[in-house]
């Protein structure tokens, strides 16, 4: 049986059920793990119709056999294949970039428990809290809990027996007032529980509890006029008071909700994650996505809802999303579009995005390749080209009311300046301020150098200026038989508007797109480059006409002078023999005469 015959085979058996499949290719390792609600007609649509995307397109040839596992719901198969993804690391899916260990914070399972930080989970009956993305927010909060309630921190088995056998003896943290000496019974195991119930309360999020507490002691020790005992109270209402002022207060009708966000480019996702408790937000963390697949928006946070419910054990029954998409079952779904729900999501937003800022930055240090590589896939979409536009060469006119015609062609490889490929061109056709003409002809010109000595052809070429500019540079291209074959936009200063061929309404792209950016740097450079150009022939227009004004002296000679001397300056400053040495007797007394008058 041929291969295209046995997958026809494996489709034909696949059933109208929610649930996993899974491709193999034909030495049986795995390529793709993915979820449907209707798996026949799912897995069918990779095989009855043109795949749009490269990378989609060379996983399906690769196909050699399927495997599907039916599920009752959609949510279970969104599980099931989040579990499957982790366990098989198939080349095709998704790759979640942070899988290091994070900090838990643990209570003992012990009669009288102990509250520390770990990196490991016992399953011994132990409560872990977490995990945190940041150990400095495990230390803060601990400290806080050192600092509220006294509690032991040694590793004695503290059973009912030994305390009553007076097996052990109050250490220092006894006698400095850390810990109230359950070792030898000088506190109760209620006493201790009711501390622990406290700290469950505080790393939930949950300061109100402890608060009332702590105010009703101060107010019976007040009143039994234990002055000294309501003060230290007081300090701890002030310690949690702070830490609840320095936390992140949202809306405090806003209690046990998830919110998530997508941030996402060429090659990555960013999935932010904000968990808030009691009306204040207690936990931040960013999931980086790596697509291999193109996929959606929706496909890579509904990938990122599960993994990071998961990873940080959330029971949230709630979650605010900018968009649809599938959660558990009981699990309600908020788009949130006005008032403080929408700011907690557009914060969550924001997280995103300078996550996304701050890992650019890093790769574009540690991996310029990749980070080039993201630039030029991300100018392919933004501007519709046909391929990545690697080699970009941009034009630019400069002229003074006509004088000193000139142009500027600015290379950038790779999205980098090639500096070494910049050249000027001084306009020989054009009589005139004539923009449109101008622009014509140095197009020309290069394209048809380049062409001649069979050099590399750009893949865009910007042009500065509106769809005047951009005409007159597509005359040029239509004659040397190059349009249609390397793309050409023009870019109009006024509101950055980017005009193509043939097309009169213009694309306005996002102010913070990187493509826009790459863009404007392109024009920036040409017009820099340009007007340095037309600068120096200015000036040495006219140093050249201050000599020549003088009687006997023409160009040549002007020229003459300017090679031996350098400028106009030492010149003026030359001794009559040097300037005699340099162009004779009779035109020295008259260039003399003319500095010494």
């Amino acid at each position: 049986m041929s291969k295209s015959t046995s997958l026809k085979v494996q489709l034909s058996a696949l059933p109208n059920n929610p649930g996993v499949y899974q491709f193999y290719d034909a030495d049986g390792k795995i390529l793709y793990v993915g979820k449907a609600k209707d798996l026949k007609k799912r897995v069918s649509s990779y095989f009855n119709k043109k795949q749009e995307y490269g990378k989609t397109r060379v996983l399906v040839k690769k196909i050699d056999s399927i495997k599907h596992i039916v599920v009752p719901t959609e949510s279970d198969a969104l599980l099931l294949e989040n579990n499957l993804i982790k366990k098989l690391l198939p080349r095709y899916n998704v790759l979640l970039k942070d899988d290091k260990s994070y900090p838990w914070i643990c209570i003992k399972n012990e009669r009288f428990p102990r509250v520390f930080s770990t990196r490991k989970l016992i399953k011994d009956g132990s409560e872990y809290f977490g995990p945190y993305t940041s150990m400095k927010t495990v230390r803060t909060l601990l400290d806080l809990i050192k600092s509220l309630y006294p509690l032991r921190t040694c590793n004695y088995d503290l059973s009912e027996e030994k305390i009553d056998a007076g097996k052990y003896k109050v250490c220092l943290d006894y006698h400095l007032g850390n810990c109230l000496g359950p070792c030898e019974g000088f506190q109760t195991e209620k006493e201790y529980h009711d501390q622990i119930e406290d700290i469950r309360q505080i790393i939930k999020g949950n300061l109100k509890d402890s608060i009332q507490t702590f105010k009703q002691q101060m107010k019976d020790y007040a009143e039994e006029m234990e002055f000294e005992k309501a003060q230290r109270v007081k300090d701890k209402i002030d310690v949690l008071e702070n830490y609840q002022a320095k936390s992140t207060v949202v809306n405090p009708k806003i209690n046990n909700v998830d919110v998530f966000t997508i941030i996402s480019d060429e090659t990555h996702g960013y999935v932010n994650f904000l968990q808030i408790s009691h009306g204040a937000i207690i936990r931040s963390h960013t999931l980086e996505i790596k697509k291999k697949l193109d996929e959606t928006d929706e496909e890579l946070l509904q990938l990122g809802i599960t993994e990071l419910r998961q990873r940080f054990n959330s029971t949230s029954k709630e979650v605010y999303l900018p968009f649809p998409v599938t959660v558990e079952e009981d699990v309600r779904v908020t788009l949130p579009k006005l008032g403080d729900k929408r700011r907690i999501l557009d914060l969550s937003e924001r997280n995103a995005r300078f996550y996304r800022q701050d890992r650019l930055k890093q790769i574009k240090i540690t991996d310029p390749d990749r980070h080039a590589k993201r630039i030029m896939a991300q100018m392919k979409s933004d501007l519709r080209l046909s391929e990545e536009p690697r080699h970009i060469e941009c034009f630019d006119n400069s002229n003074i009311q006509g004088s000193n015609p000139v142009a500027a062609c600015v290379v950038f490889k790779d999205g980098k300046p090639s500096k070494k490929d910049y050249r000027h061109f001084n306009i020989k056709t054009v009589e005139g301020p004539d923009d449109f003409a101008s622009m014509e002809e140095v197009v020309f010109r290069r394209y048809k150098r380049l062409l001649n000595e069979e050099e590399s052809l750009p893949q865009l070429i910007v042009i500065d200026g509106g769809k005047g500019q951009l005409s007159s540079a597509l005359k040029s291209l239509e004659v040397l038989g190059l349009r249609g074959k390397i793309a050409i936009i023009g870019i109009a200063k006024r509101l950055e508007e980017i005009y193509f061929p043939d097309d009169p309404v213009p694309l306005y792209l996002d102010k913070r797109s990187e493509s826009l950016k790459i863009i404007q740097q392109l024009r920036n450079e040409a017009h820099r480059f340009g007007i340095t150009h037309h600068r120096n022939k200015r000036s040495k227009g006219a140093i050249s006409s201050e000599l020549v004004n003088i009687d006997g002296v023409g160009e040549k000679t002007a020229q003459q002078l300017l090679k031996s001397f350098k400028s106009v300056k030492r010149i003026k400053e030359a001794s009559l023999e040097t300037l005699t040495a340099s162009v004779g007797e009779s035109k020295a007394k008259k260039i003399y005469k003319t500095f010494h008058k």
